[in-house]
């Protein structure tokens, strides 16, 4: 439960970033930057000096406390109890959040990084003393405990959370090897992360004459004119190649300690521990993926044949993957009317839902340039719920960057919304993280479609949005079967470099389709994946969140009474009901293993939609 000392997503600063009002500018105009005052002025500030000193003597405290009493307290001492426990996560998620932040911002200051480095380990010897409460909670008899339930509604209430971590109960190992684990975490697991983040972001890029860090290059791979599109692609194969031996080995090492972790732990598949922390059943994933993988055929197979022929080719590269349409109107989207169009279709939706967002743009929580040195992508981080979050971007002005922008504030919103259930039960389980997110995407594009002046602007829009939903289910769910594989081949021994492109290639071709072919270097490109690095068995929360917002959408189209309403007290439930009781309100049951077919069968009528218009 210490979840402040995992490196949450790419998470930095300099004096100059924090600076009121401080905007980035480039040709899409005036851009936001992190201010993040809100968690702390500066690497010195007196505050956060102050809060290290009070979780060094409070964590003492708390275990002096409760250390081997936990069975034996009343309900509302073990109520209080939880709640000081509350406390300390939310001070130390405060620290390592401003740590992390500054750290993302740009991962190549030596500065940031040892601040960052140095606030983890700090926090994870300050934090040993905590390692005995999971553990010995665990422990009580479930007959007392729910006997306290019953006799505390402040106890009860932070149940789902507590039941969550009783779920690892069959899987905890001696108080004295989980502190060992706790302790060498910092040099461990978080130390290669660190190293996968920080090679990344050096990375450079020769592209016609010109160097390129790692967005602005894959940047090009939707660019209009294929030569550039390869020459972007080349690029990348270039240095993917050069460095493959050392992202193996962060993958292998990663992979090892885990399996080892695991099979002390007697977990019986790599995969439990996510589907455990997710609150999800193996079965309902099992059946995502088998809906997924059997509608390959019906969706990128036939939706990239038909690119095929609107790009004039017989058959496709890796670097066509997302090359725009001939006809669709290349320009860049000024960053005023990316903000704009995300706010106005929230709006339509719901006034609240921008109102919540509209904060984002103007008081710093929000960082969109692409900088050197900045962490890769996109995220958004809930920091902590007396504070607010963050969203970082790489704002490079085309249509995908505006719904990554619709889709980081709909975490954003589902934060913000969350907040009021306190530190512990804030936090969603990453199967239905996604839930906002991909909402809020759903929401821009349909406002966009609605107001598309021709066919072939409708067409441009759905080509787009079948990409991004492919891209989000079918090239995720791929990714999921490449991490089984790579942990099952792991499992057996070392694999080398060329080990690991094979099982790459593997599914990439089930997945894309017949009409690729895949020119050398594309089995590089598992490398710079984050997720299979950060957070192992993540990506099929993406394909998760998009089938249930396909159905969520499907039933707010229907005109269902009080849509709005049911909506938000979703994502102000935060982490604190199971998926079944979040989504019986709309009628949806993710446990009916026809529901995925339905969000599947969303993306196969655009499919339909686009190869009308050929006729």
């Amino acid at each position: 439960m210490a979840k402040f000392l995992l490196p949450l997503a790419p998470l930095t600063d300099t004096a100059e970033t924090a600076a009121p009002g401080k905007a980035g500018k480039g040709d899409f105009g005036a851009m936001p930057e992190w201010i993040l005052d809100d968690l702390y002025p500066a690497e010195d500030a007196p505050a956060l000096a102050e809060d290290m000193a009070w979780l060094a003597e409070e964590a003492t405290a708390f275990a002096a406390d409760f250390e081997g009493r936990l069975a034996s307290l009343d309900a509302p001492s073990l109520a209080a109890c939880v709640k000081r426990y509350e406390r300390i996560q939310q001070v130390a998620g405060r620290v390592m959040s401003y740590a992390g932040l500054r750290y993302y911002q740009n991962t190549i200051d030596p500065s940031r990084a040892k601040f960052f480095s140095d606030c983890q380990g700090k926090l994870t010897d300050i934090s040993t003393p905590l390692v005995f409460f999971s553990l010995e909670f665990n422990r009580i008899d479930d007959a007392v405990l729910e006997a306290r339930y019953s006799e505390s509604a402040e106890l009860a209430r932070y149940r789902p959370v507590l039941d969550r971590m009783r779920a690892f109960k069959p899987y905890q190992l001696s108080d004295e090897l989980e502190k060992f684990l706790h302790d060498q975490s910092v040099v461990g697991a978080s130390a290669w992360n660190r190293l996968f983040d920080e090679t990344m972001a050096g990375l450079e890029f020769e592209v016609d004459g010109e160097s390129l860090g790692l967005e602005a290059t894959l940047n090009l791979l939707s660019d209009s004119d294929r030569a550039q599109r390869k020459a972007g692609a080349e690029a990348l194969v270039a240095v993917f190649t050069e460095r493959l031996p050392l992202f193996a080995r962060v993958t292998n090492t990663l992979a090892k300690e885990k399996e080892i972790e695991d099979r002390w732990r007697g977990m019986p598949t790599p995969q439990t521990g996510r589907h455990l922390s997710n609150h999800v059943e193996p079965e309902v994933v099992q059946a995502l993926r088998d809906a997924v993988v059997a509608a390959y055929p019906r969706l990128s197979h036939r939706y990239y044949a038909l690119k095929a022929k609107w790009l004039g080719l017989e058959t496709l590269e890796f670097w066509d993957r997302n090359a725009p349409l001939p006809e669709r109107e290349d320009r860049d989207v000024p960053w005023a009317e990316a903000r704009q169009t995300v706010l106005d279709a929230y709006a339509d939706f719901s006034p609240e839902m921008a109102a919540i967002a509209e904060p984002f743009f103007d008081k710093g929580w929000i960082d969109a340039p692409a900088k050197p040195g900045k962490a890769p992508g996109a995220f958004a981080h809930p920091t902590v719920t007396d504070a607010h979050p963050y969203v970082l971007l790489n704002y490079l002005g085309k249509q995908r960057d505006v719904m990554t922008l619709a889709h980081e504030l709909g975490h954003g919103v589902h934060q913000v919304l969350a907040a009021e259930q306190g530190e512990l039960l804030s936090s969603t389980p990453l199967t239905l993280a996604e839930t906002a997110s991909v909402f809020g995407e759903m929401l821009t594009f349909r406002k966009l479609l609605d107001a598309a002046p021709d066919k072939a602007a409708r067409k441009t829009l759905l080509a787009g949005k079948v990409e991004d939903m492919i891209n989000t289910v079918v090239r995720q769910i791929a990714f999921y079967d490449f991490e089984c594989k790579l942990h099952a081949a792991r499992a057996k021994g070392e694999l080398t470099p060329d080990q690991i492109n094979e099982i790459w290639m593997s599914v990439q071709g089930e997945s894309l389709g017949p009409v690729f072919t895949f020119a050398p270097g594309y089995e590089t490109f598992w490398s710079y994946v984050p997720h299979f690095i950060h957070s192992p068995f993540y990506v099929y929360a993406y394909a998760f969140g998009d089938g249930l917002v396909n159905a969520l959408y499907a039933v707010y189209e229907s005109g269902e009474p009080g849509f709005q309403e049911k909506y938000f007290d979703m994502l102000k439930a935060g982490g604190s009901k199971h998926h079944k009781e979040l989504l019986a309100p709309f009628g949806l049951d993710l446990s009916d293993p026809s529901f995925w077919d339905k969000g599947l069968g969303l993306i196969e009528s655009m499919i339909d939609e686009l190869e009308a218009m050929e006729d």
